[in-house]
């Protein structure tokens, strides 16, 4: 006569399973193929064939957000160890770093190009890499001795808020401030035309987005096109309607950039990044808010 399994030993067998999943599901790595060939069958059985660029952005997305929760969860049952991308010890909040210059965190508000708060944008204060801190305050001390100060649109954006950026692309529908940033653009090239991408050199925290302040006229200086702009004139080069002195308005910010350190985006006039950045290959998670 053959034992019976008891009910316990049931039990134990499927929470043993339960655990295994999980563990295996806690890595984005593995995560992530599973959830591309799911969304290629949902595809196939609509009758589509493949995965189009916008729905495998959001997909890895979803992925890394899902692993991220697992994480996070086995936190629950006892004192997880906290992963690199988590440790924000390395950052300085600009606001106490810098007060010379004007921080208007543009993803904290509604006035942005996805018309809504950015994920992981909790406070409106702007975090750097204490190196890159300390670069942009040598631009800061340079530019205030010509009249302007530094104003600051973004600086370390977390990676729920990239992932945010992703979500949006994805829907087609959501053309909410299409007049104000991208009127020349269908929102479907935004992905080809990596306006929009899965990582952003911001998330490493040595990246910001700036522009320039006249200390004698208290406006920002005219740089001939508005921050986060998708087009082509925004190539901090672009010279075809720009005034002499709108141009030289943007190589007054470059120059002054560059000479600190930081590097251009061939891209965006505003976007700096620091050349030495001390983590170019971690992506941080923790949120934008004052530190302690």
């Amino acid at each position: 006569m053959k034992n019976k399994k008891s009910p316990h030993r049931i039990l134990w067998i499927l929470l043993a399973i339960v655990v295994l999943v999980l563990v295996w599901a806690s890595s984005e790595q593995r995560l992530r193929p599973a959830y591309i060939s799911i969304a290629k069958f949902e595809n196939k059985m609509r009758g589509i064939d493949g995965i189009s660029a916008a729905s495998l952005a959001q997909v890895k997305g979803d992925a890394r957000r899902h692993s991220r929760l697992i994480r996070k969860g086995f936190g629950l049952f006892g004192k997880a160890q906290e992963a690199p991308e988590e440790n924000n010890d390395g950052f300085v909040d600009l606001a106490d770093f810098l007060p010379d210059a004007i921080l208007e965190i543009r993803y904290h508000t509604s006035y942005n190009f996805v018309g809504a708060p950015i994920d992981g944008y909790e406070q409106p204060t702007a975090l750097l890499t204490r190196e890159a801190a300390e670069a942009l305050r040598a631009v800061s001390d340079d530019v205030m001795a010509q009249g302007y100060r530094l104003k600051i649109y973004d600086a370390y954006r977390p990676q729920c808020a990239v992932d945010h950026f992703v979500r949006w692309a994805a829907n087609l529908s959501d053309s909410l401030m299409k007049p104000y940033f991208y009127p020349d653009l269908d929102k479907s090239v935004l992905f080809d035309q990596l306006y929009i991408m899965e990582k952003s050199g911001h998330t490493r925290g040595s990246t910001v987005d700036l522009t320039l302040f006249d200390m004698a006229t208290e406006k920002e200086v005219d740089m001939g096109g508005t921050f986060d702009w998708f087009g082509i004139e925004s190539h901090p080069d672009y010279t075809a309607t720009l005034t002499p002195e709108q141009y030289a308005n943007r190589m007054l910010l470059r120059d002054a950039m560059v000479r600190h350190g930081f590097k251009t985006l061939d891209s965006e006039w505003w976007h700096f990044t620091l050349k030495d950045e001390p983590y170019p290959d971690t992506y941080f998670t923790f949120p934008v808010r004052a530190l302690n």
